[in-house]
């Protein structure tokens, strides 16, 4: 059996304020296997960008600051390299694809600019072939016009800037791409042609990818297995057929139920999660989905449970709810 790409243990990243710390990522763990789509996904603020964030070490210290956990890659923890390890792995070896290009493209660079820096940087080719291969790359992802190379940001629409960070992505053969909801900031025609990218990614280069998502139907159709965040903790492991099959935890089942899907009769009512995310410096004792779970027992306000394998591959933290 092949080893994980990447393997993530007890992942712990925590935020210091005047009210206290913050617990955005409190001890997770999941791995992702090599030429595999593996989804994170939850409601905003449930730790899954910051546990993305926490491997690169891109965490601003202070607040923020890794306490603990593991983050194995390539045989290499990544939450122990020095500066230089990391960043020779950065945008090398893990890119990331960020939700909001605009932010993430320098406006004042040319495009050909910031795909060939990464290029050059790592020496992935030599400085004068460098445009040549970033031709190529913009034309692999849907821009075939090499003279789009020498434009701007600015010059470019919301969908064109996001195929733009796709081949800056690609542009030193990663092995992980991370890939922060890609598809925020641009609309649902365009959404399904970079999925699609994506996934040709995924097929030809080999290279894994990490989905972080609220979006279930991108995961559905794309991810093979998904993880399921609350609070700051995985509470639902299993794979992407077995999650929509048969979700156990009350969050995954909730999350389910407020998504258009469809395979529902068009009369089904979306129902909403009722409540809001817990404040992650005062959690409610017990299980932090308490508060709004439909079938909540007395000993859920005692302990958080665990995660238990409940089938091969399937782990919930729920032992007390059928799913109901």
């Amino acid at each position: 059996m092949a080893e994980p790409l990447l393997e993530v243990r007890d992942l712990k990243t925590y935020f210091d304020t005047r009210r206290g710390p913050v617990k955005a990522v409190d001890g997770i763990s999941y791995n992702v296997m090599p030429g595999e789509i593996v989804a994170l996904v939850g409601e905003s603020g449930c730790g899954k960008t910051v546990s993305a964030l926490s491997l690169l070490r891109l965490i601003p210290e202070p607040p923020g600051k890794v306490w603990a956990g593991e983050a194995m890659f390539e045989g290499k923890d990544l939450l122990k390299l020095n500066k230089e390890e990391i960043r020779q792995i950065r945008g090398n070896k893990i890119s990331v694809i960020f939700q909001e290009p605009m932010t993430s493209l320098n406006p004042v660079f040319t495009i050909g600019r910031q795909i060939t820096e990464t290029m050059v940087e790592h020496k992935v080719v030599e400085k004068e072939k460098a445009y040549a291969e970033a031709s190529r790359l913009l034309e692999l992802v849907g821009i075939p016009d090499a003279e789009r190379l020498k434009q701007y940001p600015m010059q470019f629409s919301g969908g064109m800037r996001q195929r733009v960070m796709i081949a800056m992505a690609l542009s030193c053969n990663p092995r992980l791409i991370i890939a922060d909801e890609p598809t925020t900031a641009v609309d649902v025609t365009i959404q399904a042609q970079l999925l699609e990218l994506l996934d040709s990614v995924v097929q030809r280069f080999n290279a894994a990818i990490l989905l972080i998502t609220h979006n279930l139907g991108m995961v559905a159709k794309y991810a093979e297995r998904v993880n399921v965040m609350y609070a700051g903790r995985i509470v639902e492991q299993a794979t992407c057929e077995e999650i929509f099959a048969n979700p156990l935890h009350p969050y995954t089942r909730m999350l389910l139920n407020c998504s258009p899907r469809l395979d529902r009769d068009r009369q089904t009512k979306l129902i909403p999660i009722q409540g809001q995310p817990p404040d992650l410096v005062r959690r409610p004792p017990g299980c932090p989905f308490h508060p709004r779970c439909y079938c909540t027992k007395d000993v859920c306000t005692d302990e958080w449970p665990p995660l238990v394998e409940v089938s091969k591959g399937h782990t919930v933290a729920c032992p007390y709810c059928d799913g109901g």
